[in-house]
C-alpha cells in the first residue's frame, strides 16, 4: 500500500482494474455521490453507480449523424465508447428545477425557496471535451457579475474522475476545438485505460491535492516513463481517428459577414426545429421560468426549465415573436454557439463533442454547415 504523504499533484501512478472498485468506495466513504455511465435503454448514460458493475464493461458505441447505437467489443474495457446523450450539466444545471414555493395557510402566505443542495456529486468517466464543456457552463454561471445560487451550490466541491479518450467517434471533432482527447485541467485524477498483453490497467494522473491524498488510499505504484509513454501514445493515436474536423479559423468573423448566406435557408429546408441539439449539448443554458397554481389556489410554484433558442415563443416579447422562422432560429442558435458566445464569455461555446450531429433527426452536421459557409465542399452523410 502507498504511503499518505506519496503522492502530489502531477504525479503518475498505475492501478490494476480491481482497484477501481476501491476507489469509488473510498469516494462513496468520504460522503460522495458517485456517478458514472452505464447502459440503460439501449444508450451508455450517466446515473447513480456504486462499484464497477454498474460500468458498461465491454461496451461500445457506433454513431454517426442521425445514428447511434451500442455494441459489444472484443474486450471488457470499462470506458471504450465516447460520449452519449446525456452531459455532466443536469447535475449542475437541472432540467427542472424548483425556485420558490408559496403555500396559504392560516398565518397567510408561507414562502420557501428551493433549499441549497446539500450533495457532492464524483463524475467519474468524465471526457476532455465535457471538462471544457464545464469550465463553459461555470464562466456563464459563475463568471459574471450574477453568480447562479443553484449552481454554485451544486458546483461547489464536485470531484472530477476523467478518462482519456481511448477511441473517436465519428461525430468527434475536439481536436479542431482544442478541448481534447487529453484531459488537461480540470480534473483531480485523470485515467488512461490499458488493456493488453494480459493485463487491466489505469494510468493515473494526479491533478489536485484530493486526488493525490484519495489515490494514496488507493493500491498503486508508481508509473515507469514506458507507460507513460504508452499512455501519451494512446491518445495520441485517438487524436487521429476523429470522425469529424472543423476550420475555426476567423469562424467569428465569418458568420457575422454571412448572416444572409443562401446557406442558412437550405438548412432550414431540413431542421425540425425540435431542440435535439440544444438539449443533449453540455454547453446550452437556456432556460424559461413558468409559475403554476394547484386547483384549490392554496399552492403555487415557480419553476426554472431548460428551454431552447429553437422553440418558437423563446424569443418572444411584448412585440411578438423574434424569430419566426425556422432559418432565423437554426443562424441564432449555430451564430451564438461560433461566434457571439466568443464576445460574451470570450470562447467558443462548442467543444468538438458531436452530440448535436448524432442526435440531429436529419442529420444535420455542424461541421458540414460551417464548411458549406466557407464555400469548402465536405463529403455529406
Amino acid at each position: 500500500m502507498t504511503d499518505v504523504l506519496a503522492w502530489k499533484v502531477g504525479d503518475r501512478c498505475v492501478m490494476e482494474k480491481t482497484e477501481l472498485d476501491r476507489l469509488i468506495a473510498e469516494l462513496t466513504k468520504d460522503g460522495y455521490t458517485t456517478l458514472g455511465p452505464t447502459v440503460r435503454d439501449g444508450a451508455i448514460v450517466y446515473d447513480n453507480i456504486g462499484s464497477m458493475a454498474d460500468l458498461p464493461e465491454g461496451w461500445t458505441d457506433e454513431q454517426e449523424a442521425a445514428t447511434y447505437r451500442l455494441k459489444k467489443r472484443n474486450d471488457k474495457a470499462l470506458f471504450g465508447y465516447v460520449v452519449g446523450p446525456h452531459s455532466w450539466k443536469k447535475y449542475l444545471f437541472p432540467p427542472t428545477v424548483s425556485l420558490m414555493q408559496i403555500d396559504r395557510n392560516e398565518a397567510g402566505l408561507a414562502i420557501k425557496s428551493e433549499p441549497e443542495n446539500l450533495q457532492r456529486f464524483a463524475f467519474i468517466g468524465v471526457r476532455a471535451c465535457e471538462l471544457n464543456a464545464l469550465a463553459i457552463q461555470d464562466q456563464v454561471f459563475l463568471g459574471g457579475a450574477f453568480v447562479d445560487p443553484i449552481y454554485k451550490s451544486r458546483r461547489d466541491g464536485v470531484f472530477i474522475v476523467a478518462v482519456n479518450c481511448s477511441q473517436a467517434g465519428k461525430t468527434c471533432f475536439c481536436v479542431s476545438m482544442n478541448t481534447g482527447p487529453k484531459a488537461t485541467a480540470g480534473f483531480d485524477l485523470a485515467l488512461t485505460e490499458m488493456i493488453g498483453e494480459g493485463n487491466h490497467r489505469f494510468l493515473i494522473e494526479m491533478g489536485t491535492e484530493r486526488g493525490a491524498l484519495l489515490m494514496s488510499k488507493i493500491e498503486c505504484f508508481r508509473a515507469t516513463e514506458e507507460l507513460v509513454q504508452k499512455g501519451e501514445k494512446i491518445v495520441e493515436q485517438t487524436a487521429q481517428q476523429m470522425g469529424r474536423t472543423m476550420n475555426t479559423q476567423g469562424i467569428k468573423d465569418l458568420l457575422y459577414q454571412n448572416l444572409e448566406h443562401a446557406r442558412w435557408n437550405q438548412v432550414a429546408e431540413r431542421c425540425l426545429s425540435c431542440a435535439n441539439c440544444t438539449m443533449v449539448c453540455p454547453t446550452c443554458f437556456c432556460s424559461t421560468v413558468e409559475d403554476v397554481t394547484d386547483l384549490t389556489g392554496d399552492h403555487a410554484e415557480r419553476v426554472r426549465k431548460w428551454d431552447s433558442c429553437f422553440t418558437q415563443g423563446f424569443s418572444y416579447t411584448a412585440a411578438g415573436v423574434v424569430r419566426p422562422s425556422v432559418k432565423s432560429r437554426y443562424r441564432q442558435w449555430m451564430t451564438h454557439k461560433l461566434a457571439t458566445w466568443i464576445d460574451q464569455f470570450g470562447s467558443s461555446g462548442c467543444v468538438g463533442c458531436g452530440r448535436c450531429i448524432t442526435w440531429c433527426p436529419v442529420g444535420i452536421d455542424i461541421t458540414q454547415e460551417v464548411a458549406a459557409i466557407r464555400g469548402e465542399k465536405k463529403n455529406s452523410r
